[in-house]
């Protein structure tokens, strides 16, 4: 697990033959129900793409949610993915043109984003949430994730 996204390796990714990244939304690249995008997540965003990653959202949001937060970025996404189901990600692989080799799946949730990229055998990057503040569901799921993540 890394604390933040600027911990992210991703000169290892670059050199593991990463070449697209998947990104969760809430609480990965903004707080929870936050439309903004945070000025530091913007530059990080960038450095992805210097490096030279393809990039794709892939989140349990609506279309209309997804599309207030990154209206400025340039980024294609997949909306209402039901994580941690494959269709989504499968349909996020497409839009960057990678296979489950070339792809890393990065976010705050270890049974919806990490789950969902291991049942695909992508890159996962469990990421530290941004904020405490959450959906209730998941308030009660970080439950279990914290009894799980103890163990190793």
């Amino acid at each position: 697990m890394v604390n933040t996204l600027w911990e992210v390796p991703l000169e290892i990714l670059k050199r593991n033959e990463i070449k697209g990244i998947i990104l969760d939304l809430d609480n990965t690249l903004t707080d929870w129900n936050c439309l903004n995008i945070s000025e530091d997540i913007c530059e990080w965003i960038v450095s992805l793409k210097k490096y030279g990653f393809k990039i794709c959202i892939v989140s349990n949001n609506g279309a209309e949610r997804i599309e207030a937060s990154i209206k400025d970025l340039d980024i294609p996404y997949v909306p209402n993915a039901l994580k941690p189901g494959k269709r989504a990600f499968l349909k996020g692989m497409k839009l960057l043109g990678t296979t489950p080799h070339s792809t890393a799946i990065i976010g705050d949730q270890l049974f919806t984003d990490i789950l969902g990229g291991k049942r695909l055998k992508l890159t996962t990057i469990l990421v530290k949430p941004r904020s405490e503040k959450e959906f209730i569901g998941t308030k009660l799921v970080r439950k279990i994730e914290k009894a799980v993540l103890s163990r190793f």
